[in-house]
């Protein structure tokens, strides 16, 4: 905020009080107007209220608009390409090279642009394994993003420790501001650029908040594979023995919602790391995707979208009675929900577990042929694993309109890998095998058609599949070998019609499934070829046979 008239805000007394020794001076960040330390979530609402940046909804969770960027902005990333990062990043699509003095121009620009400025810090942890733990600080224009950085990550316990507090990485967001492409070498006005020697990320026009999150989990996937930790785009939950489950998948795919079961404890809902010690939850919190949510299928989510504390991003709300309608697509289908992990009854306190008995992989099959669960050899899920196969849904990125796009996504986040894809998998083949891990691939995607045609595939059914695998029921059922992929299909399970198990039974014509089944083949074989060269010969005869 640039606050020319110097007009008192409601925070302005207790700004310094839980002010870091070590200042924003260390990042040439000077004559700002007022820097706001770690406020805590009710000085934030007061702040966002008064500052007009978002409203407050009935029960008190606040809605916020991201404007025109509603969505992850995915081609406008870019990674500093110099001597530290050159021979360990994965460069092409996803991770793009900047140049190191464009980014110290881009950098200075905007260490003049926020003179005089508003800027709201929130210092925090990722990783809740205190032996991989990371400090790290977010600076936000927006007091409603540091409400988010506050929601999302893990804090400080004591006053004294954020006063001691010295981040490791930092990120600074700051929307108002603009790359110009032909003097900064961005691709468009916005930007989300990350300089690993420098250790910070700077992001600019653009208030969606998950550029954000995703920025750090770029950070986390980047430096701890360098330490034999698999960092996951995943999310995890335990049972009451212990057994610990992890959920792959793209947003949209069902991560949160399949892992907040109340039969079992929540782990975390989206990034989590696997060392020698087991599971362990980067964040602090949730970020859920919102539209259309039940609260039959989904009561925890959906009681957390009434309770003070939690951001609503996008959501349509009646300004009269502070209603919100979870049902209206009007400004995105992407429409999110942050909140605190404890805010889900179940959670995990710790925020840690033991190691994997299961990882399910989620794809969201928009051309309705692949089973809705499969059994995966370890050769088998690193093929899927590799290839990440899934089907974009509509406004979790850019340029993505009503109808499902059909994508892959290596290691089921290609857009947050920062090293090749081998290296990912060969870290997750180690684990599997030295911890005898099950493998299952689930599609929550469409049956009996494809999108248009047929329907998505119900909630309940995919919980009953999933529930039958973490109770060990499907152990003792007979399999049929997948006719393209040569995967294991259970024939029965308890409460999921046979036609529903078998796909291929609700097309009106085998024929035209086939057909389908073999042209989504060929897309698995050509997607995979650029993997080929550094891929094992058992991993690539896991594919589908064409």
């Amino acid at each position: 905020m640039n606050n020319l008239l110097n007009i008192r805000t409601p925070a302005e007394t207790e700004a310094a009080a839980l002010k870091s020794d070590y200042g924003l001076e260390s990042l040439g960040l000077t004559n700002l107007r007022k820097v706001y330390w770690n406020l805590p979530a009710e000085a934030l609402v007061e702040e966002i209220v008064f500052r007009g940046e978002a409203r407050i909804s009935r029960l008190g969770p606040i809605v916020a608009s991201t404007g025109r960027n509603t969505s992850r902005a995915a081609t406008d990333k870019f990674i500093v390409k110099e001597a530290t990062t050159e021979e360990h990043v994965w460069w092409g699509q996803y991770n793009r090279p900047f140049n190191p003095d464009k980014f110290d121009d881009l950098w200075g620009r905007l260490q003049g642009f926020l003179q005089g400025r508003d800027l709201f810090v929130q210092d925090c942890y990722v990783g809740a394994d205190p032996a991989h733990r990371m400090p790290i600080r977010i600076i936000a224009e927006k007091a409603w993003h540091a409400f988010f950085a506050r929601n999302m990550f893990l804090l400080p316990k004591t006053n004294e420790e954020y006063r001691r507090h010295v981040p490791d990485f930092t990120v600074v967001a700051v929307p108002s501001f603009q790359g110009l492409p032909g003097i900064d070498g961005t691709a468009s006005n916005t930007f989300i650029a990350l300089n690993f020697a420098q250790r910070l990320c700077v992001i600019g026009n653009t208030a969606y908040a998950g550029e954000v999150k995703k920025s750090v989990f770029t950070v986390l996937n980047y430096l701890l594979p360098l330490e034999g930790i698999m960092p996951m785009h995943c999310s995890a939950n335990v049972g009451k023995d212990g057994d610990v489950a992890i959920f792959f998948g793209l947003s949209g795919t069902g991560k949160t919602t399949l892992s907040a079961d109340p039969q079992r404890r929540l782990i975390g809902d989206d990034e989590h790391g696997w060392s020698d010690d087991g599971v362990f939850n980067f964040e602090g919190g949730c970020y859920a995707k919102v539209i259309h949510l039940s609260p039959t299928a989904e009561p925890q989510i959906y009681a957390c979208t009434r309770m003070f504390g939690t951001i609503l991003e996008n959501v349509v709300f009646d300004p009269v009675t502070r209603l919100i309608d979870l049902d209206d697509e009007t400004f995105t289908e992407n429409t999110r929900a942050s909140y605190p992990l404890e805010y889900i009854d179940n959670a995990v306190p710790e925020k840690m577990a033991g190691h994997p008995k299961n990882i399910v992989l989620l794809t969201c099959d928009a051309s309705g042929v692949m089973p809705p669960i499969a059994r995966l050899t370890p050769d088998q899920a690193l093929y899927q694993f590799i290839s990440g196969y899934t089907s974009k849904i509509a406004g979790t990125e850019v340029g993505v309109g009503k109808e499902p796009q059909i994508t892959f996504s290596t290691c089921f986040g290609a857009p947050f890998m920062v090293h090749h894809p081998s290296f990912y998998a060969d870290l997750l083949k180690r684990k599997i095998a030295r911890y005898g891990v099950n493998c299952w691939l689930v599609n929550t995607g469409w049956s009996g058609g494809p999108y248009g045609i047929g329907k998505r595939i119900s909630i309940g059914y995919t919980r009953a599949l999933l529930n039958a695998v973490l109770s060990g029921k499907l152990d003792a059922v007979e399999y049929t070998a997948d006719p393209i992929f040569g995967f294991q299909v259970p024939q029965t399970c308890d409460g999921v019609p046979a036609d529903v198990l078998n796909p291929a039974s609700s097309w009106p014509s085998q024929e035209a499934y086939m057909d389908k089944y073999r042209q989504l083949a060929f897309r698995f074989v050509d997607n995979f070829k650029k993997f080929e060269s550094e891929t094992s010969e058992e991993v690539k005869a896991a594919g589908p046979r064409v």
